[in-house]
């Protein structure tokens, strides 16, 4: 099942909205999808290296998992993988021939993180389409942790990144067609998002991890969401595990969800029972709004046992582990 149509299957029953056909294609057929939960138990032993990413992305698993079989290091993985998903222009998600925002522009964000807790992010950042490279740069040469907009931008151009147009002819139509058929302001789950969030564990057992989107789409102009802001969309810490989270960034967010996670395996929580408590925070909020919007994590502990869980169904992990590349439906909230 696409990514997408994790979206649109929690939208409320009586919002009708028309999308561009791209949007709601459901091409992917749900039997390549495992029906297995992703979780082991605290006795497992996995094997070493090891990655996990969000949703259906086989292709990007693979890349990290040749980096790491070459000897590479996390961090080359997990920034590698997300690249061959930024460069996807089918996906629509990430990177080229991402959506735009309501506007037309096309803005992804971005963040990374390494086994020493160094992190980089970009946000709004237009006309360069690996923007998980640019928040790395970020991260490795200079002082700062975040850039936003025009200066992530010129700070990519001096690093020596090509300026392209990141609005693709099928990026272009989509959108025409819905500023036709659409209300002007933001509807959650009408307007379509996801992400591509990676975390790989290498030969020497050091975990990292990156998440990288174009974000909301038709969003307001300006929008960003959790996917650049570490301990929302993201959090590693080499001594416990790591975290990222995709689905309506708002409200990540809020609940700090990725750094919750780790938090909470740090208190002894398996992968699995933290990312299910994650997701309790969120819909047991007070008047919380869950049924109409989705968020799932994946996470993975220094042990390499991992967990996924979300709000609703259709939320997958795509895992690459002992030369296997398999795809793993994950468990869900609201089984109502």
């Amino acid at each position: 099942m696409k990514r997408r149509l994790f979206i649109k299957n929690a939208a409320l029953s009586g919002a009708g909205v028309a999308v561009g056909s791209t949007l709601l294609s459901c091409a992917d057929s749900d039997k390549n999808v495992e029906t297995n939960v992703a979780t082991l138990t605290a006795d497992s032993k996995a094997s070493l290296p090891l990655v996990i990413a969000t949703w259906h992305v086989e292709e990007a698993t693979a890349k990290a998992w040749e980096v790491l079989q070459a000897g590479g290091t996390a961090i080359d993985a997990v920034e590698q993988g997300c690249m061959v998903e930024e460069a996807n222009e089918k996906g629509q998600s990430v990177g080229k021939g991402g959506l735009p925002d309501r506007d037309g522009h096309v803005t992804l964000d971005a963040c990374i993180m390494d086994k020493h807790g160094n992190c980089g992010s970009v946000v709004f950042l237009e006309n360069i389409v690996h923007a998980v490279s640019v928040a790395r740069k970020v991260m490795e040469d200079t002082p700062h942790v975040m850039l936003a907009g025009k200066g992530a931008e010129q700070f990519a151009l001096e690093q020596g990144f090509k300026r392209e147009n990141l609005l693709t002819e099928a990026s272009k139509k989509a959108w025409e067609e819905w500023k036709v058929d659409s209300e002007y302001k933001p509807i959650i789950n009408i307007e379509n998002h996801d992400t591509i969030g990676m975390l790989a564990i290498d030969k020497n057992g050091d975990i990292s991890g990156a998440c990288t989107t174009s974000g909301l789409a038709y969003k307001m102009h300006g929008r960003v969401g959790d996917s650049p802001i570490i301990g929302s969309g993201l959090f590693v810490d080499n001594e416990i595990g790591a975290c990222v989270a995709t689905g309506l960034g708002e409200e990540v967010v809020k609940t700090v969800g990725s750094f919750l996670v780790v938090e909470l395996m740090r208190q002894g929580k398996t992968p699995q029972e933290a990312c299910e408590e994650a997701i309790s925070r969120i819909v047991n909020k007070p008047n919380s709004n869950y049924k109409d919007f989705q968020v799932g994590y994946i996470a993975v502990n220094k042990q390499g046992e991992t967990g996924s869980y979300s709000i609703h169904q259709w939320f997958s992990m795509t895992k690459y582990q002992d030369g296997v590349n398999e795809q793993i439906q994950s468990d869900f909230f609201n089984k109502s």
